[in-house]
């Protein structure tokens, strides 16, 4: 199964495309992460892509849909993929159309969290981090069990990211929409957008994603 996650800043694709990982047994593939990887290499395309990310300026797509067709060519991508991150774009979401069909694949499914902009902007803000182990939590709906202390290696440091905070994330929102938005519209002419409200739990939402996929699956 080949799919691909869309939804704000803040919707919950990276715990989703997690669960969907574990469930499912396809690859989670985050740009953001590869992009990481990349720059952690020290490559030529690594040092690139830091110089570009550091001056505040947008990865070139060709870098991006270069690094994506070199990653799905790996053994560990046969079983299927979730993009996480990736098309971001009309343009991109052309390029990865392109770039699967000279690949012999498709895409089965896109799934689109649909959220409230006030609320990430809460969520968002809120969120937290372990600074030891990486473990995500938030000021109002996942608190540490024992305040101060980190549930999975009892460390005491948390961190937020810097761009966590109500203005910027207005900004991620207002872009995303501009940006990000038409390609439901582009994957839907397709048929190929399955909704999922966001709002919900966690596990609500869990729940109405491992539906779709499993209709998905009976599809064919």
């Amino acid at each position: 199964m080949n799919l691909v996650l869309l939804g704000a800043p803040g919707a919950g694709k990276g715990t989703q495309a997690k669960r969907i990982e574990e469930n499912f047994h396809v690859l989670q593939l985050s740009t953001g992460d590869m992009l990481r990887a990349e720059v952690r290499s020290g490559s030529p395309r690594g040092q690139q892509a830091d110089a570009l990310m550091k001056a505040g300026r947008l990865v070139p797509d060709e870098m991006i849909v270069g690094m994506i067709d070199r990653r799905l060519d790996r053994d560990d991508c046969r079983g299927g993929f979730i993009l996480d991150g990736f098309p971001r774009t009309l343009a991109q979401a052309s390029a990865l159309d392109e770039m699967l069909a000279k690949k012999g694949l498709k895409l089965d499914t896109v799934l689109s969290i649909d959220v409230d902009d006030e609320a990430m902007v809460e969520r968002i803000s809120g969120r937290l981090t372990c600074a030891n182990c990486g473990e995500g939590y938030h000021d109002s709906f996942k608190r540490p069990k024992i305040e101060g202390i980190c549930d999975v290696c009892g460390a005491s440091r948390f961190v937020r990211r810097a761009d966590d905070n109500a203005e910027t994330v207005r900004a991620r929102l207002k872009e995303y929409h501009a940006q990000t938005e038409p390609i439901i519209a582009y994957y839907d002419k397709g048929g190929l957008v399955r909704r999922i409200d966001g709002m919900r739990s966690i596990d609500q939402v869990t729940a109405q994603v491992t539906s779709a996929l499993k209709e998905c699956v009976r599809a064919g």
